[in-house]
């Protein structure tokens, strides 16, 4: 039997396109792309029902047990520090209602800025303050309560019976920092109303729209905990009960911080902003028009994700039953990245045109009779 004369044209280049496409060695999540050893590659997990169980089950623990000592039910009252100010009154003695020093023209009150501070009592940097007949008391540390009733005790030896109204007149000991996205980012004075987060917020003039309101840092010397107000709510917590000390900085950053990365065959690769820290696989996807029907592989959804343990991959085969379910429950973290990778068509396709620009064409060509 003879062969037709455009099979015979068109067999010897459909043969060398056919090894050559073959020994690209084109893998998608192997240890080898393109030919090229890239070293080795981390595990891939598959996606399943009980990954996400387990994925939700250590982020949950991991967040009870980073804010387990910041919540405080009963806040403390208000400890008097070094640089505070007192307003000191002994009834029916005014000759020692004046005796109070100044204070430095150069601190300025953080309450009122710009505004010398009133006179009276300063509690210096040792927490001490002198006063008439009591001499020098150790106030730093006591609640007015306690500070008065030492002084009402002290003045008892000169004075009978001695009525004390002691009082803190401006808080300068202990601030906060508050920083990021919110409108009036700046120090903020502990006083007597106790300092939670929520507060802190609110005396900042609250979050702006541009806020991530599941990533609000709190630093607090060497350590950093990271605070989602959405999933303090839905474990039941209040944020107000989240208690801030002197020294601490809150920083609330901004949504466009908290990015996920689409890319591969999806119909527009894109990187997403989430929604107050929450995004799911399936959200993504659905948010990039879904995987390309033409050069998308299905099979081959991939979640890289960079952990502290090192890079992870996850893999989730969008064919099997329930798929959908499991991508609308995989939970997405930020600067995660989505890959999907091509189908073998495609692959085929594109090794063999890179060798051969327009190879295909000329092929098609030649076998038309």
């Amino acid at each position: 039997m003879k062969t037709p004369t455009y099979l015979s044209k068109t067999l010897p280049v459909l043969l060398l396109l056919a090894t050559l496409a073959g020994c690209t060695g084109y893998r998608i999540g192997g240890a080898r792309l393109s030919g090229v050893d890239s070293g080795p590659v981390p595990p891939t997990e598959l996606i399943t029902e009980q990954l996400i169980d387990a994925e939700k089950a250590v982020r949950a623990k991991r967040s009870s047990q980073s804010l387990a000592h910041l919540v405080v039910r009963k806040p403390p009252p208000y400890a008097i520090g070094p640089g505070d100010i007192l307003s000191i009154v002994v009834w029916d003695h005014p000759e020692l209602a004046g005796q109070g020093v100044a204070a430095s023209s150069t601190a300025v009150d953080p309450q009122s800025p710009g505004a010398p501070p009133p006179a009276g009592f300063v509690v210096d940097h040792e927490g001490r303050v002198q006063f008439p007949f009591a001499g020098t008391l150790m106030l730093a540390g006591l609640t007015e309560e306690q500070a008065r009733a030492l002084l009402t005790k002290r003045l008892a030896h000169y004075i009978t019976r001695p009525l004390v109204t002691l009082r803190v007149q401006a808080y300068r000991s202990k601030r906060v920092y508050i920083d990021g996205e919110v409108r009036l980012p700046g120090l903020q004075s502990i006083n007597d109303i106790p300092m939670t987060l929520v507060e802190a917020l609110n005396r900042s003039g609250g979050m702006l729209p541009s806020a991530d309101q599941s990533r609000i840092v709190l630093e607090r010397g060497d350590a950093r905990y990271q605070v989602g107000l959405r999933a303090l709510v839905a474990r039941g917590i209040n944020p107000g009960s989240i208690l801030l000390a002197h020294g601490d900085v809150v920083r609330v950053h901004s949504r466009d911080e908290s990015k996920v990365f689409v890319s591969g065959e999806v119909v527009t690769p894109k990187a997403l902003t989430m929604h107050d820290g929450r995004l799911t696989l399936n959200e993504a996807l659905g948010e990039s028009g879904g995987i390309s029907p033409l050069s998308g592989d299905a099979r081959q959804v991939y979640v890289v994700r960079r952990a502290p343990e090192g890079t992870r991959i996850y893999q989730l085969d969008a064919r099997r039953a329930g798929a959908l379910a499991m991508a609308e429950a995989f939970e997405l973290e930020p600067r995660d990245l989505i890959y999907v990778a091509a189908s073998p068509l495609a692959n085929w396709y594109r090794s063999v045109s890179m060798l051969f620009p327009g190879a295909l064409t000329q092929v098609v060509t030649i076998s038309r009779p």
